[in-house]
């Protein structure tokens, strides 16, 4: 892994989920349990850049849980849990694992373990808009933090 890479991974909050002090001022000041730390990050607005491009290239992990939208039947993981599986997998991502890998242990969505977790091209309108802000918001080659969807919780990176 790249030293830009690993520094935006260390610092994803900067990447996605607003200023750099206020999840880090946040996990470090508070009695929450870490998945409520989990939760209140993956759900934390983020502003939209003034110079974001109309596409970007992404990959994603998703980690879903029970009730999530479009989850199977088979995940019976609660939220909490499944916020902390996907913190679980960028800090693999931190610790120098590859993408792909990590898509192929962690991510639930069918099919992504084969594209790697690829998306593809995507435009706003393409996403659910939490994603979509987070999406935009990286840089080539950055990685999020933990971002909440319907659909579960996502690790995004920008490829391009």
């Amino acid at each position: 892994m790249n030293h830009r890479v690993s520094q935006l991974l260390i610092a994803g909050v900067v990447a996605c989920g607003g200023s750099q002090a206020k999840p880090i001022e946040h996990a470090a000041t508070t009695t929450e349990s870490p998945a409520a730390q989990c939760i209140a990050t993956a759900d934390a607005k983020r502003e939209r850049r003034p110079d974001e491009p109309d596409k970007v290239i992404v990959k994603h992990v998703l980690v879903k849980w029970a009730g999530a939208k479009r989850a199977p039947a088979t995940i019976t993981r609660t939220r909490e849990k499944a916020c902390l599986r996907a913190l679980e997998a960028r800090t693999k991502l931190e610790k120098g694992a590859s993408f792909a890998d990590v898509v192929a242990q962690y991510s639930d969505e069918e099919g992504a373990a084969s594209r790697e977790g690829t998306l593809g091209p995507i435009e706003r309108k393409d996403v659910a808009p939490p994603f979509a802000d987070a999406a935009f918001e990286l840089h080539p080659g950055d990685v999020s933090y933990v971002v909440e969807t319907d659909f579960g919780f996502h690790v995004i990176m920008r490829t391009e």
